[in-house]
Parts: structure tokens; sequence; C-alpha cells
């Protein structure tokens, strides 16, 4: 299930986007399984449909998802997502940063030290129980329908 939290510094969209991405790479959304569509997840969340929209764009762009026209979305393999380089550069420069910032609020070495190794550990730790999660996929109805078999390349 993606929660949205209303006071966070992150927009709406970019809380669908995450919460979708993290149920993909983690495995409670399958490889194939159908998504539910813009209408649903968007009453589900309580969102306009416009973010909703947006966000599903954004997802097939990097390919996290692909659309099949008149069907829906499903999720992509987490093997078949390649990586955006330029993204991967941007987010390394901003934790880079986050953990300067983290240096200056916590200016005892050792502390400091084993702040970071105890968040890595943790990072570590939720990524290896990622694919054993028993949740449900952004909701509780299931979306698990197969899309139909086309030889052509599915544009939206």
């Amino acid at each position: 299930m993606i929660e949205i939290d209303l006071k966070s510094r992150k927009s709406i969209y970019e809380q669908v986007v995450r919460g979708i991405k993290e149920q993909i790479l983690s495995g409670i959304i399958a490889p194939e399984s159908k998504l539910p569509s813009v209408r649903e997840l968007s009453k589900e969340l309580t969102v306009n449909p416009n973010t909703v929209q947006k966000a599903f764009r954004h997802l097939e762009s990097q390919g996290y998802i692909y659309s099949v026209s008149g069907v829906g979305s499903f999720a992509h393999s987490p093997q078949d997502i390649q990586p955006d380089e330029r993204m991967i550069a941007q987010s390394m420069a901003q934790i880079r940063d986050d953990i300067r910032d983290l240096r200056m609020i916590i200016p005892d070495s050792h502390r400091f030290e084993t702040t970071i190794t105890s968040l890595l550990s943790e990072l570590r730790e939720s990524h290896l129980q990622g694919s054993h999660r028993s949740e449900s996929p952004i909701s509780e109805s299931n979306h698990a329908a197969q899309p139909h078999t086309n030889t052509s390349k599915e544009s939206q």
C-alpha cells in the first residue's frame, strides 16, 4: 500500500512514483502484474487522477512499467529496468551532500561513523528482506491480470 504523507517535502506525485518503484523492486508487485487503473489508484489514494497519470508516465519513461493500449499498465521485471546513469549521479551527489550535512550535526567522529554504519546496515537489511515481504501491492484488490501478448512494440 502506498502511503501519502501530506506533510512531506516530497510532492504527492514523487511519493506515488517512489511507492510504486519500491513495490516493483521489492517484488511486492510481481513482474507482468497489472497495476490499478489511474482512476482506481487515484480514488484509493484520494489524490487527483492527473497526479497518478503523471506518475505512471514518469514510471513508463524510466522503464518500471509499460502500457498496453486498452488493457492497462503492467510492471516490468526489476532485471529488465535499466538504470538511468544521470539519475544515479544526481542521487549520489545528494547523498554526499546529506552525509556532509550530517557530519556537521554530529561532530564526534566515532558517533558519526557509528550512525553511518547503522544506517548502511538498516538499508542492507531492508534490501535483503524486500523480496520476502508479504504486503499487498498498491491496494488490497487483485491486479494480477496478465497482458495480452503482442509482438509489435506498444506505445502510449
